[in-house]
């Protein structure tokens, strides 16, 4: 090993030692899992984000006695530094490289299923979508899978709709202690660190437009706003529009919003959110950004349509000199901003999502599933809540007798 990447492996072991430091969740349902030896010998295949905590989720799988091998998720999404570090140290199979080619990327998602896996841990459905596609011969063996993120789960449904789906997927992210944390505070937070690292500008004082107000987008509002930011929000859902006006912001159509927003960071999980008709309208210096898991929520043909020159304004900044003498600005080509320029959600995020992921799939294994999308059962949900609030050093109270017999009884009201 030569230097360079000595000091490469050095890097990603010191960030996958921080974020086992900071995963005390995780680290305890792994203990539980391993004694119980409920993963011992089951083969599982991962798409994952490849980062210091998605390492530590592979480790913790492998120490409870699992055969993982791992790919990424998203083409801009690997640290190099942990997936070198995840194969040199600790001799696991990780098929993943920052800017992977399409080809490669799927190569990738293959190479994962070389072992035949008996459990799918995915994110954003691509390698679930390849089985069922392409590798057939594995559905059989397959006793179910886990799907970590919004977007991948909408894919999933309708795959359960359709009657497609061949396998029983845990649905982790509308877990309570996934989306209500993990969607909000780890996108939120992570969000505005792709944007001020891409950026480097000021967010107070200027217009913020985000497209989507679920709960990634309110965790993005809710930090812009904490930076100072106008926010203004543009979405489809009647109710979560309401929510977010009663919330502060100013809601209007993204062709509208857009005419005089600094920053737009789309979150929606779904295609053309910034459109041919909101890139004519938007402001003169426009910064545009994607949270959502696939480079499709900005249009950017339409992008390369109306501009007559593009150029690289810094690193992970594409400059767009439009038609009209515009200038619009789009982070790391339109892929998740927060893990492409970002270091993702912060660690005690991650430990509580990693932590459902581990019981989801002892979950897969340990009961004969109906093929469909189910929902992580809420014992699990609360034991998770439980282990952090220990880990925080956090008690609550706990109803009495009598007010359990209260709440029980339909005949007391006063």
């Amino acid at each position: 090993m030569d230097d360079s990447m000595s000091d490469l492996v050095e890097k990603g072991k010191k960030r996958l030692q921080w974020a086992r430091d900071h995963m005390e969740v995780l680290r305890k349902v792994r203990e539980e899992i391993k004694e119980r030896g409920t993963l011992k010998d089951m083969s599982i295949s991962m798409a994952l984000h490849v980062e210091a905590k998605t390492g530590i989720l592979a480790l913790s799988l492998a120490e409870a006695g699992a055969n993982v091998k791992m790919a990424s998720c998203n083409p801009l999404s690997t640290d190099d530094s942990v997936a070198e570090a995840l194969r040199e140290e600790y001799g696991m199979d990780v098929f993943a490289e920052r800017g992977e080619s399409e080809e490669e990327y799927y190569d990738h998602l293959n190479s994962t299923l070389e072992h035949d896996p008996d459990i799918v841990i995915d994110d954003g459905g691509d390698l679930v979508s390849l089985i069922h596609k392409e590798r057939e011969d594995l559905i059989d063996r397959i006793q179910g899978g886990c799907e970590e993120t919004t977007t991948g789960i909408v894919r999933l449904r309708a795959m359960e709709k359709d009657g497609a789906l061949e396998f029983p997927v845990m649905s982790i992210n509308d877990a309570l202690m996934k989306h209500l944390f993990d969607n909000r505070y780890g996108t939120g937070q992570s969000t505005i660190d792709g944007l001020m690292t891409a950026t480097n500008l000021q967010l107070s004082g200027k217009n913020f437009l985000i497209g989507g107000y679920g709960w990634c987008g309110r965790g993005i509002a809710m930090r812009a706003k904490g930076m100072g930011a106008d926010v203004l929000v543009s979405e489809v859902d009647p109710v979560k529009a309401v929510e977010a006006k009663m919330d502060g912001f100013e809601v209007a159509p993204a062709k509208e919003n857009i005419k005089k927003a600094d920053f737009v960071v789309t979150a929606t999980g779904c295609k053309n959110v910034i459109g041919e008709e909101e890139i004519k309208n938007a402001k003169d210096g426009c910064i545009l950004a994607n949270s959502g898991h696939f480079n499709n929520e900005i249009n950017i043909d339409a992008l390369e349509e109306h501009s007559k020159s593009t150029q690289i304004a810094r690193d992970d900044v594409k400059e767009y000199r439009m038609k009209d003498g515009r200038k619009l600005y789009l982070l790391a080509d339109g892929r998740l901003v927060n893990l492409a320029v970002g270091q993702g959600h912060p660690a005690e995020i991650m430990d509580m999502s990693f932590a459902l992921q581990m019981l989801g799939a002892e979950y897969v294994v340990k009961n004969d599933l109906e093929t469909r999308v189910h929902d992580i059962p809420r014992e699990l949900d609360e034991k998770v809540a439980k282990l952090r609030l220990e880990a925080d050093g956090v008690e609550i109270d706990e109803l009495s007798k009598e007010q359990k017999e209260y709440i029980e009884n339909w005949e007391e009201g006063t």
